[in-house]
C-alpha cells in the first residue's frame, strides 16, 4: 500500500479512500458508456437525429426536474447515503427496463429510455459524486487527487466503451443483445451501493444545515452565489454558451456519421471505435498533462482550453462537411471536456463553503447543463425545420455558424471571468475549509 502511495502521489492515509472513490466513479462510467453507445446507435439508425433532438429535450426536462429533487436533498442529507441511495435507484431502473423488454415494448421506447438513463448516469450520478470528493478533500488535496480520479473515471469509459463494441459481435455468434447487457448495469450499481456502506462506515462528514426550505428557495440559492460573485457569473455564462456549441456540434457529426453507415450493426461498432479514441486520448491527457497544468497553472487560465476547442472544432466542421470534418470537428471539440475543463471546474467550486457546495454545484453541473442543452436542442430543430420546409440542402452551415458565434461568446466571458478572479476570492461567501484528518485516518481497505 506504501508503494502504491508512492506511485500516485497519495498521502498519508488517502490510498484507502482514493481507491474506494475510484471504484465508484470506474464502475459508473463503465455503466454508462454501455448505456450510451447501445442507446444511441440503435436510436440514430432505426428513429433518425432528428427525432434525437426531441429526446436531448425530454432528457433535459427530466434532468431538471432530477436536480430540483437532488436540490433538496443534497446539503441536508449526508452525502454518502445519497450517492448510494442514487445508485440503489439507478439499478432499480435498469431492472425495470430490463422488464420492457421481456414484455417486448417498442423498440424505439427502450432505446430512447436506455438514452435517457445513460444521461441521468453522466450528469446526475457523478454530480453528487463529486460534491462527496470535495467534501472529503481540501483545495490542495484535490489538485492533487481529482486529476487522479477523473482518469480512474476514463478508464471505465474505456472498459464500457469496449463492451459496447463487443455487441455485435456476441449477438451475432451467441445471441447476447445490448438488452442482456442490461444486467452488468444492474450489478455494478449493487456493487457500489455495498462498497459506499463498507469502505466509508467509519466516515463522518460535518452535518450541513437541516433548515427545511422549497425548490424554489434551493434554487434561488444556487442562483444567487453564482450572481454574486463575480468569478462564478462569468464562467456560468461562459458554461451555458458551451453546451450550446456542444449540442450542435455532436448533432452535426450524428447526420454526418448515420448517413455514412447506415447499418445499426456497423454504426454500433463505429461509434465504439470514435468514442475509444476520443477517450484514449483524453487518458494520456489526463495522465500525462493534466495534473501538470493544475499543479503549474493558475487555474483562472485553464477555463479558456473548452471554449478555444469549441469554436476550432465548429470552424472544422464548417470547412470540412464530410465525415472526416465532423470525426476531427467533435474530436477536438470534446477534448478538454473531461480533462482540463473539468478538473479545474471541480477544483474552483472545493473554494464553496459546504453549506451552499451542493447547491452550487447542482446549479452548475445540473441546471445549467440541462438547460444549455435544451437551449442547443431547440437551436438547431429550428433551422433543421426551416432547412427542410425551404427544401434547402446547406441549412447545417446555418447551425455551425450560430455554434461559432456562441463558442466566441464563451471566449470573452472566460477573459472577463479572469480579470475578476483574483478580486472573487476575497469575496466573503467564499472560505477555505478548515478541518483535521480524522476522515482520512479512518479509511481502511
Amino acid at each position: 500500500m506504501n508503494r502504491l502511495s508512492q506511485l500516485l502521489n497519495l498521502r498519508s492515509g488517502e490510498t484507502g479512500l482514493v481507491l474506494t472513490l475510484g471504484f465508484v466513479l470506474f464502475s459508473n462510467a463503465l455503466a454508462q458508456k454501455v448505456s450510451e453507445i447501445s442507446s444511441l446507435s440503435n436510436f440514430l439508425i432505426d428513429v433518425g437525429p432528428p427525432q434525437f433532438l426531441v429526446v436531448l429535450m425530454v432528457s433535459s426536462l427530466i434532468s431538471i426536474l432530477m436536480t430540483m429533487l437532488q436540490s433538496l436533498l443534497v446539503d441536508r442529507f449526508d452525502r454518502i447515503t445519497l450517492v448510494r441511495s442514487i445508485s440503489a435507484i439507478l439499478g432499480m431502473s435498469f431492472i425495470g427496463l430490463r422488464l420492457l423488454v421481456l414484455l417486448k415494448a417498442p423498440s424505439w421506447l427502450n432505446y430512447g429510455l436506455l438514452y435517457l438513463m445513460s444521461d441521468q448516469q453522466l450528469i446526475f450520478f457523478p454530480t453528487t459524486f463529486w460534491i462527496l470528493a470535495t467534501d472529503l478533500f481540501d483545495i490542495a488535496q484535490s489538485k492533487r487527487v481529482f486529476s487522479l480520479l477523473a482518469t480512474v473515471g476514463l478508464f471505465g469509459n474505456l472498459a464500457g466503451i469496449a463492451i459496447a463494441s463487443l455487441v455485435p459481435f456476441l449477438s451475432i455468434h451467441y445471441g447476447i443483445t445490448t438488452d442482456g447487457l442490461l444486467t452488468i448495469n444492474i450489478l455494478l450499481y449493487g456493487l457500489i451501493y455495498g462498497l459506499l456502506g463498507i469502505n466509508l462506515r467509519q466516515v463522518t462528514l460535518r452535518k450541513p444545515r437541516q433548515k427545511i426550505e422549497t425548490i424554489q428557495a434551493t434554487i434561488s440559492e444556487g442562483w444567487n452565489f453564482v450572481k454574486q460573485v463575480a468569478v462564478f457569473r462569468y464562467l456560468t455564462i461562459a458554461m451555458l454558451a458551451v453546451v450550446v456549441c456542444e449540442i450542435i456540434v455532436e448533432y452535426r457529426f450524428y447526420v454526418v456519421s448515420g448517413t455514412a453507415i447506415p447499418d445499426t450493426n456497423n454504426y454500433q461498432v463505429f461509434l465504439s471505435l470514435f468514442t475509444l479514441g476520443r477517450t484514449l486520448i483524453h487518458l494520456v491527457l489526463q495522465a500525462s498533462v493534466v495534473r501538470w497544468l493544475m499543479m503549474n497553472i493558475n487555474l483562472k487560465h485553464l477555463f479558456l482550453f473548452q471554449p478555444i476547442s469549441s469554436l476550432v472544432g465548429a470552424a472544422m466542421m464548417l470547412s470540412i462537411p464530410g465525415l472526416g470534418g465532423a470525426i476531427a470537428g467533435l474530436l477536438i471539440q470534446k477534448l478538454p471536456q473531461y480533462s482540463v475543463d473539468e478538473t479545474a471546474r471541480k477544483s474552483l467550486e472545493g473554494l464553496v463553503p459546504e453549506e451552499r457546495r451542493g447547491r452550487v454545484s447542482l446549479f452548475l453541473d445540473s441546471y445549467l447543463i440541462a438547460g444549455g442543452t435544451l437551449l442547443g436542442a431547440a437551436i438547431t430543430g429550428i433551422v433543421v425545420l426551416l432547412g427542410e420546409r425551404w427544401g434547402s440542402s446547406s441549412y447545417f452551415y446555418g447551425y455551425l455558424a450560430i455554434a461559432i458565434a456562441v463558442s466566441l461568446f464563451a471566449i470573452y466571458m472566460v477573459l472577463k471571468m479572469r480579470t475578476v478572479y483574483d478580486s472573487s476570492l476575497l469575496n466573503w461567501r467564499l472560505k477555505r475549509r478548515q478541518r483535521g484528518k480524522s476522515i482520512l485516518d479512518k479509511i481502511d481497505l
